[in-house]
């Protein structure tokens, strides 16, 4: 009876290293399902969007709420414009204020992205050296908060959109889905709430002040610019026609 005893110790105790192996691959196996799900869904959302128009952003909802939580009325105020009605002003108005390089480089400035490093590092006020693509990529597919894991994302989907979509589809996208003031989102919006004029007839001092209002669109106005706001639209008027659109 103490040899059998002995012999079936012996036996569970080879058939638990089996086991813990067995469990290993087990958990391999899905974090690589999980790998491949995530990247497969990820660019077939991507894609899909190249020819859909993202109907809402998280931005949107999540302002949304806020002005509920502060006790004004739920506003998410936009309307689609395909990108052949928008004026060009105010596409060249977005490459000259916001992205200089948007028709060369692949999705980032590296130059901006230098320049934000080191005045960062001299604790100097910054915007950031975010391009067209990357700010399309947040507004469209993730959330505001800032986080390495949301950036580390953001740099994934830009990679995508510049890979999926054309630059022309890029700012389409980015000119209908941005910020440009409270509850206001895109180009036809925000024109007609600054300007009581469709987003196709927009002259280059309104497109530029829309343009030079985005880094706080919460807080400034286009319709009553401060005296910086101004000489933003001024500088992005004073250079707007040296600046191509995609075709």
């Amino acid at each position: 009876m103490a040899i059998k005893r002995a012999t079936n110790t012996n036996k569970r105790k080879q058939n638990k290293p089996k086991s813990n192996s067995s469990l290993s691959k087990k958990t391999l196996s899905w974090v690589l399902k999980g790998i491949l799900a995530f990247f497969a869904i990820t660019i077939l959302w991507v894609i899909a969007l190249r020819f859909i128009n993202p109907p809402i952003t998280y931005l949107m909802l999540q302002r949304g709420f806020e002005r509920k939580e502060a006790g004004k009325e739920w506003k998410i105020d936009r309307k689609w414009l395909a990108y052949e009605d928008m004026s060009d002003n105010l596409k060249r108005a977005a490459i000259a204020g916001e992205d200089a390089h948007f028709m060369t480089h692949n999705g980032f400035d590296t130059d901006a992205i230098k320049k934000a490093f080191e005045r960062n590092q001299e604790g100097k006020k910054l915007r950031g050296g975010s391009t067209i693509s990357q700010q399309t990529a947040k507004n469209v597919f993730l959330w505001p908060e800032r986080s390495w894991l949301r950036k580390g994302l953001e740099t994934y989907f830009t990679g995508l959109i510049e890979l999926f979509w054309s630059k022309k589809r890029i700012l389409e996208v980015y000119l209908n889905v941005i910020e440009m003031g409270q509850g206001v989102y895109g180009a036809e919006a925000a024109a007609q709430y600054y300007f009581h004029k469709s987003g196709k007839s927009l002259t280059k001092k309104e497109a530029a002040l829309i343009i030079a209002i985005l880094p706080s669109p919460q807080k400034w106005d286009a319709r009553r610019p401060s005296a910086y706001i101004n000489r933003r639209a001024n500088s992005i008027v004073r250079y707007i026609n040296y600046y191509k659109i995609p075709e």
